[in-house]
């Protein structure tokens, strides 16, 4: 597992994202307990149709403004895993 720190809701303070890996089961989970929220990646998901399920779902709970750019950081992360 994984733990980044990114600025999701306010610049000055940083919320923790955790990533977890299953190799064997292939999928990815990623989870924002500050926000009450998680999502699981299958490795077969393309990028862009991901991109789109993961801003559908943040722009729940925040602003667009906010997603957008926190989606560009999960993916990153995501990616290089």
């Amino acid at each position: 597992m994984k733990i980044r720190k990114a600025n999701v809701l306010d610049e000055r303070k940083t919320t923790n994202v955790y990533i977890y890996e299953n190799k064997k089961e292939e999928y990815i989970v990623i989870a924002v307990p500050d926000l009450e929220w998680s999502y699981t990646v299958c490795y077969e998901e393309e990028t862009e149709a991901l991109r789109t399920k993961l801003l559908t779902s943040l722009r729940k709970i925040i602003t667009e403004e906010q997603a957008t750019p926190f989606v560009d950081k999960l993916l990153y992360w995501v990616r290089e895993m």
